[in-house]
């Protein structure tokens, strides 16, 4: 500045006249926001708590991460490091979004900052409104930036957890089990979509070709209901599994799921059909060349 600036602890500017370059703005607000920073920190977590945001977090843990969003925050306004901000709010990601925090709440937090931070600096320069405009004018693309920047962050962030998490659960409702050398089961529990019967031939396939298999059972007695476009894709999993060398045997058709696919025209021919899971594996075994004796009511081979 071409003239000194006296200011009172936290608000207005004493001064008739100044002149401020471009380079001076940013580190003389972002001086400000640091000095005045516990100040600031606490009004923000008032209007957080106000707003009813991040309730699912304790105390303790709001004052850690408003605390440490708060000095990111500055340090990006100073620095104008994007990269270092998408590190920052991806770490931040990660440990918010298991205790239940939502997208709007993280946009909501960073808009209350953005507002709290600015509200503050119109106090320290209201007095000279020139240079209250050329704060703004360097602070607002700034927090803008911050705020795009986090939100898209986050949202990247959770999409990831969820996919992983659906990758989690699609692996554990179709799971392809090792029965004995050469022998795979695939139960299926649950409604079949487009996406879950791809991924079904997908492990399928996987699991064949690592265990060698020679038969596979699939049991669809958990399963609801099958419509055209599975019913098509069970048809070219069993064409898929045949190539590979493996023989597919599909056990618990319902009553409902076998009117349907005759209702929808589907080669039958094409699949080898039992009735329930236990004549499935005794099928199999058939094929793998093994005996099936039974003794004392038991089955053994």
């Amino acid at each position: 500045m071409s003239e000194s600036i006296s200011t009172d602890p936290f608000g207005g500017l004493d001064t008739t006249s100044t002149a401020v370059t471009d380079e001076q703005l940013l580190p003389e607000l972002v001086a400000h926001l640091r000095e005045h920073r516990a100040k600031l920190r606490d009004e923000w977590a008032r209007r957080i708590q106000e707003a009813h945001l991040l309730e699912a977090m304790t105390a303790q843990e709001m004052a850690v991460e408003t605390t440490s969003v708060y000095d990111n925050y500055v340090e990006v306004l100073e620095t104008g490091s994007v990269e270092a901000l998408q590190q920052y709010a991806r770490d931040l990601s990660e440990r918010i979004i298991p205790r239940g925090v939502e997208t709007h709440e993280v946009v909501g937090i960073v808009l209350l900052l953005r507002d709290v931070l600015a509200r503050s600096l119109f106090e320290k320069y209201q007095r000279d409104f020139g240079l209250l405009n050329q704060i703004l004018d360097a602070y607002e693309p700034a927090a803008n930036r911050i705020a795009n920047t986090v939100a898209v962050s986050f949202v990247e962030e959770r999409e990831r957890v969820i996919r992983q998490q659906q990758d989690a659960l699609r692996e554990l409702s179709t799971p392809v089990l090792p029965v004995r050398e050469r022998l795979l089961i695939l139960p299926i529990i649950g409604v079949l979509d487009s996406e879950r019967a791809r991924q079904l031939t997908e492990q399928l396939l996987t699991g064949i070709r690592t265990h060698r298999a020679k038969v596979v059972v699939i049991d669809i007695t958990g399963a609801p209901e099958v419509d055209a476009v599975v019913a098509n894709h069970l048809v070219q999993t069993v064409d898929a599994s045949r190539l590979m060398g493996a023989s597919v045997i599909i056990t618990g058709l319902s009553p409902t799921i076998a009117q349907t696919l005759v209702t929808l025209g589907v080669d039958l021919s094409k699949m080898n059909t039992i009735g329930d899971l236990q004549g499935g594996l005794e099928e199999a075994e058939r094929l793998l060349g093994f005996t099936v004796t039974k003794e004392e009511g038991s089955s053994q081979l």
